[in-house]
């Protein structure tokens, strides 16, 4: 589905090894001179217009909601482009694809694209259609953004791929600060069985051990599962005092709601909370708690807000976390075109825009602040925890990792 942005496109559906900043924005300060001497005699050869891809799960069973509000969030950002005059006067265009949430859907999605289409760079969602995709954006030149997978797979391995989301090694282990806080020492996990999922679970247990923590009992789950409840039995019968939920939505939803229905009163935490995990959660929610990028849908801050007034008016509910993730990620990539135009010549390709993201890795984000990528192309963002309260999220505090 390639969808052309020209004004105002209603959606009809019902529904989403850290290197210090310092040393990684050195890393890169000598390239932005270079750069610019390279190409700036030449004036621009200019597309008649900027498509930029991108690979949705709009119609996975599970993960179609998460689809739906990133092709959203993408939308918006087109929209705002291009009604600010697009990319120094020329139109920009978003080419969304459906990969159906799985690898092969993926492959075949950037496959259709490349044919159809100048694509010279791409959002790509779920963490194993990213790595089916990568190697070939590696090997074709094709600056690739993801932005939803949190899996710690393949970090650095590639160039052309840059993590937009903060990842689990650093999830994980912010999530469970309140739980160290209250000095609770005995952990149970439920864990999702995909590559994120168990990239949680592995980032968890050292740390809690480390500090003093027992893991008492680990439990998996298969994505959109139905039945969790031999799974939650054990987890109830392991004493623990905190339970993890190292799930994605919607499957934090049916476990928070299980857990409360099998009487288990202790503290709960996670990463992720949406209004689909809400609304399969229930009640039971109350008291979550959970760590992820700053996203407060009732922020004052000016970009978050503008973001979200933005997003009621075309969509008539608040923002969501994905929905922001990727309005960022799409603004992103037009950035790097604007940047890669102003130094001249050819400049719409792959590598020419990793050029001018390496020579300046820090962009405005609507998370707060600026997003920087480290050398390794992993996004610096603040981290912050919320507990649910009367079935919503409140901002509690951001979390200093470098600290644990």
């Amino acid at each position: 589905m390639t969808e052309p942005v020209d004004g105002a496109h209603p959606d009809t559906s019902k529904r989403q090894g850290r290197i210090p900043r310092r040393a990684a924005t050195g890393l890169l300060a000598a390239a932005p001179f270079a750069f610019s001497r390279a190409y700036a005699a030449d004036s621009p050869k200019d597309p008649p217009v900027f498509r930029i891809g991108a690979l949705l799960g709009l119609t996975d069973p599970g993960g179609s909601h998460n689809g739906t509000v990133m092709r959203r969030g993408i939308l918006q950002a087109a929209e705002e482009i291009n009604a600010a005059g697009g990319i120094d006067g020329i139109k920009v265009e978003a080419a969304i694809e459906d990969h159906q949430g799985v690898p092969k859907g993926g492959v075949d999605a950037l496959v259709r694209l490349r044919q159809r289409y100048d694509i010279q760079v791409i959002l790509s969602s779920y963490s194993t259609v990213t790595q089916a995709v990568a190697p070939i954006c590696e090997q074709q030149q094709i600056l690739a953004f993801d932005g939803g997978s949190a899996s710690n797979a393949h970090v650095g391995e590639y160039k052309y791929l840059f993590r937009i989301r903060t990842l689990a090694l650093d999830l994980a282990r912010a999530a469970l600060v309140p739980a160290l806080e209250q000095k609770l020492t005995r952990l149970a996990q439920l864990t999702r069985t995909t590559d994120d999922g168990v990239s949680l679970q592995k980032a968890a247990e050292p740390f809690w051990t480390a500090h003093g923590g027992k893991v008492v009992g680990n439990e998996m789950m298969t994505p959109d599962a139905n039945n969790i409840d031999t799974q939650m039995a054990k987890l109830r019968a392991s004493g623990c005092d905190v339970l993890a939920i190292w799930a994605f939505d919607p499957d934090p939803g049916l476990g928070l709601k299980r857990a409360r229905e099998f009487g288990m009163k202790q503290l709960i935490v996670g990463i992720e909370y949406t209004s689909q995990i809400a609304r399969i959660a229930g009640p039971a929610a109350e008291g979550y708690t959970y760590a992820s990028d700053f996203f407060d849908p009732n922020s004052q801050e000016p970009r978050l807000k503008s973001f979200n007034e933005g997003y009621v008016a075309r969509y008539h509910e608040p923002g969501e976390f994905y929905a922001a993730n990727y309005y960022d990620g799409f603004k992103l990539a037009a950035e790097c075109i604007r940047r890669a135009r102003a130094q001249g010549g050819d400049y719409f390709n792959g590598p020419r825009l990793l050029a001018a993201l390496r020579a300046a890795p820090v962009f405005p984000t609507v998370f707060g602040g600026d997003l920087t990528f480290q050398a390794n192309g992993v996004a610096l963002r603040p981290i912050a925890l919320f507990q649910v309260k009367s079935g919503r999220a409140e901002f509690q505090r951001f979390v200093k990792l470098d600290s644990l």
